[in-house]
């Protein structure tokens, strides 16, 4: 069974994508859905074309979407496909990368996992229609907006709005029409926050996990996903996680790309990283954002 891994930019995905594939089950894919190159519009990864951030992803319009998905979970590359589209040296160490994971995955009888924080909105699809186990990855309000804030990160909600199923199916998007056009960053980092919290809590087949709680005690925590994702539980995998959240991070503080799967994870002491959680905010704006989220 496929896991994905959700939950908006910044809350954890990476990380706890990376440490469920620790046991060696699965083959890490990461945000096939983004519409960046890259990590996105990689059609050997995915042979779709992502028009969106945050695309939906439903019944009405899964035509478009079920076949290339089914093909992605089945860790079936597209070589040609990718060499057509992508051909700088960074690309073709990408095609190497993914194509030889994916062929080494289905011969080892591997899952796929899908680390996409723009699947997010589109979390129900994925556990209905492709069987997928979800999970999604919530972080604290005041952490979020922080961590936003402190990257100069906005939110331009016409890409929401511009997409009729996604306001069809959740009415309450269209509350953020009033925010179009605002540069008042901090209200909508809060409002993409609640808009989209209140969509999971009442998605079926998505477990919805807060961040902090795994971060305070990882392995715990990640015993339980374990279980939940049917990945056998391995000391191979705790020492892994072991050694990954509670070390120092070895690339320094702050937020970067690295890898070929352009992933902002980082060996980290997982603990200490909520100390600095509302780092950048004054009182005023925690305050403020625990207003506009609650």
């Amino acid at each position: 069974m496929t896991v994905l891994v959700t939950g908006l930019p910044r809350s954890g995905t990476s990380w706890t994508g990376k440490m469920l594939a620790a046991g060696g089950d699965l083959v890490y894919v990461n945000e096939p859905l983004n519409p960046q190159h890259p990590p996105g519009r990689c059609p050997g990864v995915l042979r779709a074309t992502v028009t969106h951030r945050f695309q939906y992803i439903c019944d009405d319009n899964a035509a478009d979407w079920l076949p290339a998905f089914r093909d992605t979970v089945a860790l079936r590359y597209r070589w040609l496909s990718e060499l057509r589209a992508n051909r700088s040296p960074y690309d073709l160490a990408r095609l190497l990368r993914y194509g030889t994971a994916f062929a080494f995955g289905r011969l080892t009888g591997r899952r796929a996992l899908l680390d996409d924080p723009f699947a997010v909105l589109s979390a129900g699809w994925f556990a209905a229609s492709l069987g997928c186990r979800v999970i999604a990855l919530v972080r604290d309000p005041v952490s979020f907006v922080a961590s936003w804030q402190r990257l100069g990160w906005t939110i331009y909600f016409h890409e929401l709005l511009e997409q009729p199923l996604l306001v069809r199916d959740h009415p309450e998007l269209l509350e953020l029409r009033a925010l179009v056009g605002s540069q008042d960053r901090l209200a909508k980092a809060a409002a993409l926050w609640r808009a989209t919290r209140t969509i999971l809590d009442r998605t079926p087949g998505v477990r919805v996990t807060s961040y902090e709680s795994l971060a305070a005690d990882p392995l715990t925590g990640f015993r339980d996903l374990y279980a939940y994702a049917g990945l056998p539980w391995t000391p191979a995998a705790e020492r892994r996680i072991t050694r990954a959240c509670t070390g120092p991070s070895r690339t320094g503080t702050g937020f970067a790309w690295s890898g070929l799967s352009r992933t902002a994870y980082r060996p980290m002491d997982s603990r200490r990283a909520l100390d600095a959680a509302a780092r950048g905010l004054s009182p005023q704006d925690v305050a403020r954002v625990r207003a506009l989220t609650s």
